[in-house]
């Protein structure tokens, strides 16, 4: 589990980080990142549809994300308002793959 200060739980946030921040796209995810001052925690924030799949695989993927980004938190992540959108074929991808990924993108810019 993320520690709440490293969550995004307002909506008008979430809003704010999708509309402003800078897309980067993957095979099972779009990831929204916005950029803040270096000192500050790494916040993220989980949209997962239901065109991903019923509530059990969308959960799935949600603590998949979860797991991801709190081993980023934990490697010292810092400084970004991250906004992970799961795609409709993110139920099928494997945990490796799904990680592979977003520590392919999010690494490099959130540990410094």
């Amino acid at each position: 589990m993320l520690a709440r200060a490293n969550r995004v739980v307002k909506p008008s946030d979430f809003r704010a980080i999708v509309r402003r921040g800078r897309r980067t796209a993957t095979a099972g995810t779009l990831i929204y990142r916005v950029e803040r001052e270096p000192d500050d925690d790494a916040r993220f924030g989980f949209i997962v549809a239901k065109t991903v799949g019923n509530a059990v695989e969308r959960n799935l993927v949600r603590r998949r994300m979860r797991a991801v980004c709190r081993a980023i938190v934990d490697a010292g992540g810092r400084g970004s308002d991250v906004v992970v959108r799961a795609l409709p074929g993110s139920a099928q991808r494997d945990w490796t793959s799904l990680s592979a990924e977003m520590h392919a993108i999010l690494d490099p810019a959130l540990i410094r």
